[in-house]
């Protein structure tokens, strides 16, 4: 596995920083959407699911 960094905005730095991929322990590999700020270690997520929390299926009366 390759480390990618990248240049992603920070809450706790207040600005861009380079962020890494830490060791994925959820067995996500390559495609894992955590990353960490190199400077302060802050978590952060990439294409955070945050809305797509599943709902139930709403049925119409016909």
């Amino acid at each position: 596995m390759t480390t990618e960094l990248l240049l992603l905005y920070c809450p706790t730095c207040a600005r861009e920083n380079l962020a890494e991929a830490p060791p994925c322990v959820d067995g996500h590999g390559d495609q894992c959407p955590d990353r960490a700020c190199v400077e302060c270690g802050t978590a952060l997520l990439l294409d955070a699911p945050l809305f797509a929390a599943a709902r139930p299926a709403r049925r119409h009366a016909a």
